[in-house]
């Protein structure tokens, strides 16, 4: 049977509520588009630290874009518990390391799967480091992202690192939706593609078949 993340997610938030905890949470971050109906939602209940790693993103300049873009959403989201931010470094060459021989593997394949334990590996040993109750992810909020495979990744790694890890599909209770709603009020700039080089060229090849 299918699991149903998002009801798992209630029933903890339910249990937190009851025993008026407020648990600290490290998030992993995209970009601030995915992360902006996360925020709004979950920083009712935790104590949130935003932590934008993803040597994926190519070029540097989208890299760095992307973090003003996160800094300027938490400046201004209002949030019942302080949001702090944390930002990662730009480890490409770790990025195309792990791509090596997965180049011409289609969007949302081995590749994709590789990339997410990529950066959520790096955010478990950050939890674990700062102590941090739980980590999670931003990315199961695109339709493109695959939610199993991030929380089998994520529960994976709590086991290893010996932090909890928070399964959430947030593109459930019309998460998506909300995002793209939030990203208007607030002039967020949405990329058009993932971030990755090969998910730039695809999106240009897409394009490219669209005006022809």
């Amino acid at each position: 049977m299918e699991r149903n993340y998002q009801k798992e997610l209630e029933k903890l938030i339910y249990n937190l509520e009851k025993e008026k905890r407020v648990p600290t949470l490290l998030l992993h971050s995209c970009c601030a588009p995915c992360s902006s109906y996360v925020l709004e939602y979950l920083s009712d209940f935790f104590s949130i630290t935003v932590f934008y790693y993803n040597p994926n993103i190519f070029p540097e300049e989208e890299f760095v874009k992307r973090i003003r873009e996160q800094e300027m959403l938490i400046a201004k989201l209002p949030a019942r518990h302080k949001i702090s931010f944390v930002a990662g470094a730009y480890d490409s060459d770790k990025f195309y390391a792990m791509a090596k021989g997965l180049e011409m593997v289609p969007e949302g394949g081995e590749r994709c799967f590789k990339c997410y334990e990529l950066r959520l590996r790096e955010a478990a040993e950050i939890a674990k480091k700062k102590g941090f109750d739980y980590f999670t992810t931003t990315l199961s909020i695109s339709p493109l992202k695959n939610a199993k495979k991030l929380n089998e990744i994520g529960e994976r790694l709590a086991e290893e690192y010996g932090v909890k890890y928070l399964n959430s599909d947030f593109k459930k209770k019309s998460g998506y939706k909300r995002s793209t709603e939030l990203s208007k009020e607030y002039g967020l700039y949405r990329q058009d593609y993932c971030g990755c080089v090969y998910s730039k060229l695809e999106r240009e090849r897409q394009k490219s078949l669209q005006t022809h």
